[in-house]
């Protein structure tokens, strides 16, 4: 176990150059994860592809965390825990990252199983095409319980289909690119929510070239409750607020409630009927929702009432979310970002 990143231009310069796409480092940041990690270690043991190296970042655990996942992958040399104190999901990836001795670096998280060909499938459209320098894989949400299934039709983004791409994504817990792109692009932004999309806008600005490995897929594990997922989406809400980034997710709330308002004052000094008008605003954007991701499944199923419900209560808990997370963003001071060492 290390405390503090170890990498060199030494241990670097003694990896496999001439064919880069032999020699992978695989970044995982992680914190308070003592659930998910044994299922991560275990799918990157069955990879197919091994990783020359498996960074792990903890980012101030205060469970079993980092015993655990330095027990489970004792006496395998590719793993490395590097604890790097209270670090938010950006300031850990940067961590691994700057610690990597692979020319090419893998992401993913906590959370997430890989299939067994994941890293595989990333690395053969490096093969397929040498210019790549960025390739985006695949995910999938875990459906297990009814639950699970109603929050993935509510905000798991829907597959989008074309000519080169029928997957969900970009996302960055599948991907793999060059270390210099990210070294070029100024690492990700210390942020705990946000900090994927920003670090991947400023990937397509540049104008790296792209791939995208339509079945390289690892499995998200959603939030098991509606409790969960409205702490967590108030979490996602306030960073993204101290990011600047309201215009791509709060202010569309904030317009859809603005204009059932007018119907909410009527329902209070006129009649309660005026409440059916925003109360079918809601059903409207559950059943677009439900639509979205149908994926060839029929009406009847679209139509399914206790479904219907269900995404619609997830929805209403994620804009309650995110009203309070912006309050508490502007009520608050932001964390002040860490210097992002290694570039």
């Amino acid at each position: 176990m290390e405390n503090v990143p170890a990498s060199s231009e030494e241990s670097r310069a003694s990896l496999p150059t001439s064919a880069p796409f032999l020699a992978v480092s695989l970044v995982i940041p992680v914190r308070n994860e003592e659930k998910s990690v044994p299922i991560l270690i275990e799918s990157i043991r069955k990879q197919l592809f091994s990783p020359a190296e498996v960074i792990i970042v903890d980012g101030g655990s205060t469970d079993e965390t980092v015993r655990l996942a330095a027990k489970l992958t004792e006496g395998d040399e590719r793993f490395r825990v590097i604890e790097a104190g209270a670090a938010t999901p950006g300031r850990g990836r940067n961590v691994g990252t700057a610690a990597a001795l692979c020319e090419w670096v893998a992401y993913t998280d906590a959370g997430i199983r890989l299939e067994p060909n994941w890293l595989e499938r990333l690395v053969a459209e490096v093969r397929r095409d040498l210019l790549v320098e960025v390739v985006y894989g695949d995910f999938e949400p875990v459906t297990e319980t009814f639950f699970e299934r109603c929050a993935a039709l509510a905000y798991v983004p829907a597959r989008q289909t074309g000519p080169e791409r029928n997957m969900r994504g970009p996302f960055i817990a599948s991907s793999l690119l060059r270390r210099d792109v990210w070294q070029r692009v100024g690492g990700f932004p210390d942020l705990r929510a946000a900090e994927d999309l920003m670090f991947m806008e400023q990937i397509e600005a540049a104008g790296f070239r792209i791939a995208w490995a339509r079945k390289a897929t690892v499995y998200w594990q959603l939030q098991p409750t509606l409790a969960r997922t409205f702490k967590k989406f108030i979490l996602y809400s306030r960073h993204n607020v101290w990011a600047g980034r309201q215009r791509y997710w709060h202010y569309g709330i904030a317009r859809q409630y603005a204009m059932a308002l007018p119907f909410i004052v009527l329902a209070l000094i006129h009649s309660p009927w005026w409440l059916i008008v925003p109360a079918l605003g809601l059903i409207f954007r559950a059943l677009k929702s439900i639509w979205r991701r149908r994926e060839a499944r029929g009406l009847l199923w679209l139509l399914n009432p206790l479904q219907l419900l269900s995404v619609l209560l997830i929805i209403f808990t994620i804009d309650l979310a995110t009203f309070i997370g912006w309050a508490q963003a502007l009520w608050q001071q932001p964390p002040v970002p860490q210097e992002v060492q290694g570039l």
